[in-house]
Order: C-alpha cells, then structure tokens, then sequence
C-alpha cells in the first residue's frame, strides 16, 4: 500500500466523514439561507482536520490493543507501516492546523469548542475511559456528538439551544451504535482487555441498554418539532427512521443470528445520516423558523 493511504488511514475517513456531514448539517441549519461561504468552508476544513487529527492520536494510543483485535489488526502502527514517532507528528500537524483555521479564518469559540472535542475524545474518552468503565462509550459520547454544533458556531459565532438538541440526538444514537459493533465484536474486546459492556455484563444486560438508549433517542428526535425548529417533514421522516430503529433495537432482545448486532450497526448509521437529511430538507423546503420561540433564538457565548 502507498504511503499515503497509510496516512489516510490514520484519519478514519469513513468515520470522519459522517462527523463532517452532520457539522455541514449543523451549519446550513444555523441561518435562515445559505451561510457565509468562507466561515462554512474553512469551518468545515478545521472541523475535518481536527477530527482527523483525534483519530489519527487514537490509532497511536491504541496501538498496543489494536495488534489484538482482527477488526483493527490491519492499521499502520498495528501492522508496523508507520511508527510511533511518524503518527505523533502527523497528529499534531493535523491539530496545529485546525486551531490556526477556526481561529484565524472563522471565530475564537469555534476554535476553543473543537479543541475541547479533540482532547475530550482523543485524551478523555481514547486514554482514560474506554479502559476504565463500561459506561465508557456513554461518557465519552459527548465529543462524537460535538460536530452539529461546531458547525452551527462556526457561521453564526454564537451556540443556540436548537444546536444543543443536534447534540443531544448524536449523544444518544452513540451507545446504542457503538453496542450492536460491541455485541458482535465482545471476543475482540474481551481479548484486549477493554471494559465494553458486553464484556463486563454480558450480552443480554448490553441488549437491554441498547433498547433503553434507543427509546431515549426516538424521543429526543421529536424535540425539533416540538421546539419548533422543524416542520411536519422532519416529523413524518423521522418517525419512519424512528420505527425502523425500534424493530432493531426490539428485535436485538431475541436475534435471528449473530450476524443481526451488524445489521443494526449499519441501519444506525443510514439513521443518523437520513434523519439528518430530513432536518435540512425541512429547514429549506418547508421553513418552521417563524414560529420558532423567542427562548430558543441565538444565545451569544463569548
């Protein structure tokens, strides 16, 4: 392989990628029309160049677990492509970067706010949480969820309540994601000595959770239109993304074979990616803004 997908690699860019689409999101959702194109655009290049930087910092960290596990056993570090030093480097070039953008081409906030994600996900969640409890994934969600609301700061400057409810819904779609990939994946986990619920509780305790957590996230994907912040479009197609997540998460309880924990990972995935879609073609399509309350317009943070 070249070693320029080595470095790609690094950066998870599947994984990235959605993260950048729903901070994209998040900022087209932040102003009435189309936002300021140089904030949007330099937004999102700092946003991608952090996230990149945080994963490739997680494949340095988790270099020794990674050698164990067949779902990782392929990375650079893990088969010997690149070393320590090179990934540490790369890291922090990524990082340096980003912080030079969002600060000096779009605002301070954004900048401060994806900091704190970077080293809530690469130092809080990588090195401390996911080796230390169960509820890992849970705890650490918050900087996964973090991208929807970097992007709504990056074009407005400010971080309103409805940005708050984007993150809201990636905090709780995240546990019940990540443990249908843990449920399928315990041996794994179990081999390289990580506290995965499945690991710890067991297999029908993680089913259980998984369900709560997806209970939780079906009403939380009911707050845009409640609040006012989305329309009737939004309604109907989320409650179809809503009905299918449930079959999943109900059916995860008695599963047909082990192979299903998969194809509830994967439905999570168009979920999130579908459901945020709907939010967007309904903040263009069909404007609810209007009749939006007074409580939830534009909160400055300076």
């Amino acid at each position: 392989m070249k070693l320029w997908r080595e470095y790609l690699e690094l950066t998870k860019p599947r994984v990235v990628a959605l993260l950048v689409f729903t901070a994209l999101i998040g900022a087209l959702l932040a102003v009435p029309g189309l936002p300021p194109w140089r904030h949007l655009l330099l937004g999102l290049a700092g946003i991608w160049l952090a996230a990149a930087s945080a994963a490739a910092l997680n494949h340095l960290i988790d270099q020794r677990i990674d050698r164990v596990m067949a779902r990782t056993a392929h990375r650079p570090l893990a088969t010997g492509t690149l070393r320590p030093l090179q990934v540490l480097l790369f890291a922090l070039a990524l990082g340096v970067v980003s912080m030079l953008i969002l600060a000096l081409g779009v605002n301070a906030l954004s900048a401060w706010l994806t900091l704190a994600s970077l080293i809530g996900y690469a130092g809080v969640y990588t090195a401390f949480l996911k080796r230390a409890t169960p509820q890992n994934i849970v705890i650490g969600g918050i900087a996964g969820a973090a991208p929807p609301a970097l992007g709504w700061v990056a074009v407005t400057g400010t971080l309103a309540p409805h940005a708050l409810l984007l993150v809201l819904i990636i905090f709780l779609w995240t546990p019940p994601h990540f443990w249908a990939l843990a449920i399928f994946r315990r041996a794994d986990y179990a081999r390289a000595g990580i506290p995965m619920l499945p690991v710890t509780h067991g297999v029908v305790v993680t089913r259980w959770h998984l369900l709560a957590y997806t209970v939780l996230l079906v009403l939380a994907t009911l707050l845009p239109y409640l609040t006012g912040m989305s329309g009737l479009f939004y309604l109907g197609g989320t409650l179809i993304l809503d009905i299918g997540f449930l079959y999943y998460a109900v059916r995860m309880l008695r599963p047909p074979d082990e192979l299903f924990a998969m194809r509830t990972f994967a439905y999570s995935i168009i979920y999130l990616a579908a459901l945020f879609g709907f939010l967007l073609a309904d903040h263009w399509l069909l404007p609810m803004h209007a009749a939006a309350p007074q409580l939830l317009q534009y909160v400055p943070i300076r």
